[in-house]
Formats: C-alpha cells, sequence, structure tokens
C-alpha cells in the first residue's frame, strides 16, 4: 500500500497543484491543499482501502480542501466561483484515471506551471529549486541538500521565488508567438539541469526520470520545437546506460567496460527516432547526435569517433567554451591520434579556466599515456585524483594510475575517508552543453567535462 500511495504521490502531486494553482490563482494554497490530501489518503486508505480512482480521490480531497479554505479567508467572489469550477464530474474524474492521464486540460496546466517556475526574472538557482520542489514533488530538504544550503535557506528561498512570481504578476500561461521562443530555452536548460541532477553518479535517479517525463511532456504539446526534440532525445541516450554506468559498491564502470546488454535498447530507439525531427546544427542536436554515436557502437574502438570529432567542431563554433573545447580536444585525441588532442587541450586551456580541473587533468593524463610517457601519465591521473569531486570518481582516477603504472589497484579500504560533497557531480561520461547559465549556486552545472577518464569524451 504505502508503495503504491508513494508511486502515485509523485505523479498526483504536481498535477494537484497545477490545477489548483490555476484555479484558485494561490500558490501557497494549491501547495498546502495538495499535501492535505496526500496526508488523508496516508491516513485513511490502510483501513478504508485504495479507492477504485485513487487519483479522482485525491482530487476531490485537494479540491474540497481548497473551496473550505477559500470560504474561510472569505475571498473575493470571483475565486469562490473559479473554485467552484473543481466540482468533479465523472469525466473530470476520468481524466486521473491510469488509462486517461495525459487528457490534454491536465497537461495544459503542468506546462504553464513548467513555465511560470523557470520564468527568466527568477534567478537560475530558484527556478531550479522551484521547478524541483513544485514539479517534481521534491522535499525542501532534499533540494537543500542538492545546493548545499540549510533546510530554512531553501525554504526562504522558494517563499521569495514564489512571492517574485505573485508580486511581478508573472502570468501563469504558456507564452506564445516571440515570446516563446525566447522562454523555451530557459524552461529546456532548467529540465538538462534536473537531469543532471540526476544523473551524476552521486545523484537522484528519480530527477533524470523527471525531466524526462518533463520533455516528453513539452514535446507532445511543441511537436513543431525542434530543440525539444533534440533535448529529449539526448536524455533519453544519456540514460540508457543508467543500469551499467556503476557496479553494485557503486564504483563508476569505464564505458570500454560497460555491459552493454544492459544499456535500455527501448529508450536507444526511441531517441533515435527523433534525431529526423531536431534541428541538425543546434547545441542539443549535436550533442544528442555525439551521444547517438556512443550508444550505437558495438565497442569503444569502433566508435565513430570522427563524427563526434565533427560534432564537436560544430558546437565549438555555436559557442566556444573552454569545456565544450576540453571535450573537443579528446574527440580529436581519439579521432585522430593523441598528438593532435594535446594540442587542441593545451589550447583549451590558455585562459585558465581549465587549470585544476580533475577531468582536464585526467584528459591530459589519458592522451599522454596513449603517447606512450606512462610515468607522466600515471602522475597526471593521481594528480586529477587529488582533485576529484566525489569519492566515486576519485577511486576512478586512481584505478587508472595503477592500471598505467602496470600496479594493482590500490587497496581501497586503506584509502583516506574524505567523503565528496553531495551535490558535486561525479560525471565521467557526459557532455557538456555549450551554454552553461552564467549564475552560481546551482546543483551539478551543466557544462562539466566530459569523459576522460577511459569512457567517451562528452556523452
Amino acid at each position: 500500500m504505502r508503495a503504491s500511495l508513494e508511486a502515485l504521490a509523485a505523479d498526483a502531486y504536481p498535477r494537484m497543484v497545477a490545477t489548483l494553482i490555476r484555479v484558485t490563482g494561490d500558490w501557497t494554497l494549491a501547495e498546502d491543499c495538495a499535501q492535505e490530501a496526500l496526508a488523508a489518503a496516508v491516513q485513511r486508505w490502510p483501513q478504508e482501502g485504495e479507492p477504485d480512482n485513487p487519483g479522482g480521490w485525491l482530487m476531490t480531497v485537494a479540491r474540497n480542501r481548497a473551496l473550505d479554505a477559500l470560504r474561510r479567508a472569505s475571498v473575493e467572489r470571483r475565486k469562490l466561483a473559479e473554485a467552484a469550477t473543481l466540482a468533479l464530474t465523472e469525466a473530470d474524474e476520468a481524466a486521473w484515471t491510469e488509462e486517461a492521464a495525459w487528457k490534454e486540460e491536465v497537461v495544459d496546466d503542468r506546462l504553464r506551471l513548467v513555465f511560470t517556475c523557470c520564468h527568466p526574472a527568477l534567478a537560475l538557482e530558484s527556478r531550479v529549486a522551484l521547478t524541483l520542489r513544485t514539479i517534481c514533488g521534491v522535499p525542501a530538504a532534499d533540494i537543500a541538500r542538492a545546493f548545499l544550503v540549510t533546510e530554512p535557506a531553501m525554504t526562504r528561498r522558494l517563499t521569495r521565488a514564489k512571492r517574485k512570481i505573485a508580486d511581478a504578476r508573472i502570468p501563469y500561461r504558456v507564452p506564445s508567438g516571440s515570446a516563446l521562443a525566447e522562454r523555451l530555452p530557459s524552461v529546456l536548460a532548467v529540465l538538462y539541469l534536473l537531469f543532471t541532477q540526476g544523473y551524476n553518479a552521486d545523484g537522484r535517479p528519480a530527477f533524470a526520470e523527471e525531466s524526462i517525463r518533463l520533455a516528453r511532456l513539452l514535446r507532445r504539446l511543441m511537436p513543431g520545437q525542434g530543440e525539444v526534440s533534440a533535448l529529449l532525445a539526448l536524455l533519453l541516450l544519456q540514460h540508457s546506460r543508467r543500469d551499467a554506468r556503476q557496479d553494485a559498491a557503486g564504483n563508476l564502470i569505464p564505458l570500454d567496460r560497460q555491459d552493454r546488454s544492459r544499456w535500455d535498447e527501448a529508450a536507444i530507439a526511441e531517441a533515435l527516432d527523433l534525431l529526423p525531427g531536431a534541428e541538425r546544427n543546434s547545441p542539443y542536436a549535436l550533442q544528442a547526435r555525439i551521444a547517438a554515436c556512443h550508444a550505437t557502437a558495438p565497442s569503444v574502438p569502433g566508435t565513430d569517433w570522427a563524427e563526434i570529432a565533427r560534432c564537436y567542431d560544430a558546437l565549438a563554433g555555436i559557442r566556444s567554451t573552454p569545456v565544450v573545447e576540453l571535450n573537443r580536444a579528446v574527440a580529436h585525441g581519439y579521432a585522430h591520434g593523441p598528438r593532435a588532442g594535446l594540442a587542441l587541450l593545451a589550447k583549451a586551456q590558455e585562459g585558465g579556466t581549465l587549470n585544476g580541473h580533475p577531468l582536464a587533468i585526467a584528459a591530459e593524463a589519458d592522451l599522454t599515456a596513449r603517447q606512450g610517457d606512462r610515468d607522466r601519465a600515471v602522475a597526471l591521473f593521481r594528480q586529477a585524483a587529488a582533485a576529484a569531486h566525489t569519492e566515486s570518481e576519485r577511486r576512478a582516477l586512481l584505478d587508472r594510475a595503477a592500471e598505467t603504472g602496470c600496479q594493482a589497484p590500490p587497496d581501497r579500504a586503506a584509502e583516506t575517508e574524505r567523503q565528496a560533497p553531495p551535490d558535486r557531480a561525479a560525471e565521467t561520461e557526459r557532455q557538456a552543453p555549450p551554454d552553461r547559465p552564467a549564475e552560481t549556486g546551482c546543483p551539478a552545472p551543466p557544462d562539466r567535462a566530459a569523459a576522460t577518464i577511459r569512457q567517451e569524451p562528452g556523452s
């Protein structure tokens, strides 16, 4: 019972909130009533049994709570009349059954909420946090841990964001025309940040799954937007390897050692079907094409590195950032030899942005080892391990150093007990979107360096 209720709550909570916000215009009231409905289910269902239409039951309880609150507050007649429209007919309740979960009115409410949470008037970290809380139903305490702040600080941040939406009278709607073109990149960037937070080795997988679900929702209502299809394809291709990326102990498994039979072939096929509808040379489409090269290759040596290098060349032409250039250097190192890769890597490091970055150091170590200088490569891998952001990343780098030096891997029981901060990415096999937000404070920025630890660069 508890497991089924938790699964239902994950889906029903944002839908209830979205519908109640649309009707009442009160963000806090909508959240409170949705939470009260879930609490009532926890209390009553074990004794009374689960209703035939659980989603409809929850929405009815939430609606009644909203009506009671509005009456007690003696709000204006207009809002009472609007709230009264929440009375569920049989057709309305059918929209909450599993078979009819994607009825247009429900989907529209959630899409409006996504665009409201991702309004550019909010700071990027506030957009991400508000989306996690409102769309994904993630507890404030968990979001606080991801941002490395206290729960009260995160609660205040969420409150300020909602107050700003109310005070600025940010419309609860999906924009159209030029406004849609302006706002859509912000929404896509937030979805990718959500995905990154879940895809990281130390992240929450539910975040990645939620971002994919929301990307599917966007594509359903915006089928003509090529970048939406491209982002969904990228997320699916990356997530297809989720079951093969770590062993039972949580250690990262390099791409060349992953059991490809554990990759999600259905997700890969869905992504490949999406690519023709994406703009061929847009940022997300280029990254999706890179990921597709890895997903369809029979092995690392059999990967089309030349195509990957060409995609990174195009990506750098759209927006050249140090991280894109790092990924480009690694790709060229595999496509055209380590000397070419090291030359591009040296150029990428000229600005100093990548100085001390563990994956930049690891990239140099990998290319150096392939060039034959094992002693220097071992030293570089150890240097990268010392700078690593997570324990799993550090172990992988130390193992690589030991293998390169023809030594036995270190005894992990004797390793230091330094632990990684909970929200830093252990990412060693994904590409960096070219449009890293300038704001700070976001968990796992989407432009961390790509695979350089015997894995694919940039995917």
